[in-house]
C-alpha cells in the first residue's frame, strides 16, 4: 500500500461520519457518540498526516507551499471541533457549525487527493511512498 491509499481509507471514515452527523438532530447518544468518533478520527489523522505526509513534502520546492496549505488547514478544522465541544449539542446552532465543519474538511478532502497527491506522486519514491504508508497506518492504530 502506498501513502495516498493509506490516507484516502481514512478520508473515507472521515466522509461517512460527517454524513452520519449532518443527519443527526437533538443531543443524542448516537450524536455524541458519532461526534466524539469524528473528533478522535480527525485528530489522529492530522497528526499522522503531518507526520508522515507533509513533514517529507515540505522540504520539496514543489510541495512546500501546498504543504503549508495542508497543515494551516487542519488548524482551521481544529478551530471548528472546537467552535462545536462549546456549543450545545441540542441548539441548532450546533448543526450548522457542523456543516461548517464538513465543508470545511470536504473542501480539504478534495484539494488533497486532487492536487498535493498528484504532486507528492512526483517528488516522493516509490519506496518512500510505501515506507510512509507503513508508518502512517502504523500510527493510526
Amino acid at each position: 500500500m502506498k501513502i495516498f491509499e493509506a490516507i484516502r481509507k481514512d478520508h473515507e471514515k472521515q466522509r461517512l461520519l460527517m454524513k452520519i452527523l449532518v443527519e443527526t438532530s437533538g443531543d443524542t447518544p448516537s450524536r455524541r457518540e458519532y461526534f466524539a468518533e469524528l473528533k478522535q478520527q480527525l485528530k489522529d489523522h492530522a497528526e499522522a498526516e503531518e507526520k508522515f505526509f507533509y513533514r517529507p513534502l515540505i522540504k520539496e520546492d514543489r510541495t512546500i507551499e501546498q504543504s503549508r496549505h495542508g497543515m494551516h488547514e487542519h488548524h482551521q478544522i481544529d478551530e471548528l471541533v472546537e467552535q462545536l465541544d462549546e456549543t450545545e449539542m441540542s441548539s441548532p446552532a450546533w448543526l450548522h457549525h457542523m456543516k461548517k465543519l464538513q465543508d470545511k474538511v470536504l473542501h480539504h478532502l478534495a484539494e488533497e487527493e486532487r492536487e498535493v497527491f498528484q504532486q507528492a506522486g512526483i517528488v516522493l519514491t516509490e519506496d518512500e511512498k510505501t515506507k510512509l504508508a507503513k508508518s502512517y497506518e502504523a500510527e493510526m492504530a
